[in-house]
């Protein structure tokens, strides 16, 4: 038995339209993969392995991106298939998304440089002893009218990310703790999405 098999580890995700009236349209909801990146992590931790700060720890970061599947859909997934490649994509010129770039701990190997909205702290709600809520917002204004190669890309797949568990480099190197593939949305500036990211421990 694993660490994810002995915790009981588990998450669930709901992706919301939300309009300029504030009305919320429900578009996608179901589990997500706790992917083997969660079980590194809780090893280190317990073990007394890793990071020394309990901030490191904490899943403070996140990634969308446009080329997820559903077979990709696998506790082996240790990085998004096409996050998205730049701060603009993120916050286009007047989205307020909070972005930071590092390196990513990848399964075997520690990536190039890429990028990460943050989850600000009031975004982390405690629900009971065992579970914690992540609500990540795409304002209206932000990755809107994604492209890749010149064509229309839609946002399809989420992943949750630890901030640096491991404690590799000076400046982090997060690691992919839980991921989703979701149906196709083509975002605009006509609405906003919030994903309501839920992880029991």
């Amino acid at each position: 038995m694993n660490i994810l098999e002995y915790l009981n580890v588990k998450g669930h995700v709901t992706v919301h339209k939300v309009f300029d009236d504030g009305n919320e349209e429900l578009v996608y909801d179901d589990h997500n993969v706790i992917v083997s990146g969660m079980g590194l992590a809780l090893a280190s931790f317990f073990g007394l392995s890793g990071a020394t700060s309990i901030l490191d720890y904490q899943i403070d970061r996140f990634q969308v991106g446009v080329s997820g599947v559903t077979a990709n859909e696998v506790t082996s997934t240790n990085a998004l298939f096409g996050p998205l490649s730049s701060s603009f994509e993120y916050t286009g010129e007047f989205g307020d998304i909070l972005t930071v770039s590092a390196n990513q701990f990848a399964g075997s190997f520690i990536s190039d440089t890429v990028w990460y909205g943050k989850i600000p702290a009031h975004n982390m709600t405690r629900i009971n002893d065992r579970s914690v809520r992540y609500t990540i917002t795409l304002d209206k204004s932000s990755c809107n009218d994604l492209t890749r190669d010149g064509s229309s890309a839609n946002i399809n797949e989420l992943g949750l990310f630890m901030k640096n568990p491991l404690n590799i480099l000076p400046n982090g190197a997060p690691i992919l703790v839980a991921y989703k593939v979701i149906s196709n949305i083509r975002k605009t500036e006509d609405f906003g999405l919030i994903f309501r990211w839920t992880i029991t421990f």
